[in-house]
């Protein structure tokens, strides 16, 4: 409901069960979310990740404005600079690659996508492991690009 909080609906069960871990245990900050995992176990993170990953995501719209820009970079990339298209990851309609942990982002608010992609480039967001992919692809991305490709996301289904 909030664009600024992220749609858990359809997103995989993988991944969702590593971010309520990551949350949980600290690895990775949400401060809205300070304190409600600590009394739970593997099992209720898991259920709970079950639960979202079951249920029916929806989609938004795109920024006409930006839309163009935001296709480019997301089924493109930034080959010039080595930043890899978002579909190799992401799948071409952003439903991401739940056997390998990677998010469903097709539908996904832009004000949420815009602020994870500038907290992975500023280093506020760490918790994309020892190969840190998602910080070396944002910290490519200039704000206007973020905003693109966030709007382009959000449209994308």
């Amino acid at each position: 409901m909030a664009p600024n909080f992220p749609k858990l609906a359809g997103q995989g069960e993988k991944y969702l069960d590593k971010q309520l871990h990551d949350i949980k245990s600290g690895k990775r900050q949400v401060l809205e979310m300070t304190g409600l995992l600590t009394n739970l176990s593997d099992q209720d993170l898991a259920d709970i990740a079950a639960y979202f990953a079951s249920q029916k995501g929806s989609v938004g719209a795109a920024d006409p404005k930006v839309v163009a820009r935001g296709e480019e970079l997301f089924r493109g990339g930034k080959l010039d600079q080595g930043m890899p298209a978002c579909t190799g990851c992401h799948s071409p309609n952003g439903a991401g690659n739940a056997a390998a942990g990677f998010p469903h982002l097709g539908g996904q608010h832009a004000q949420y996508v815009a602020k994870q992609l500038t907290d992975f480039r500023e280093g506020n967001r760490t918790n994309d492991g020892d190969t840190l992919v998602m910080r070396s692809i944002a910290a490519k991305l200039s704000n206007k690009d973020i905003e693109a490709v966030s709007s382009y996301i959000q449209g994308l289904h």
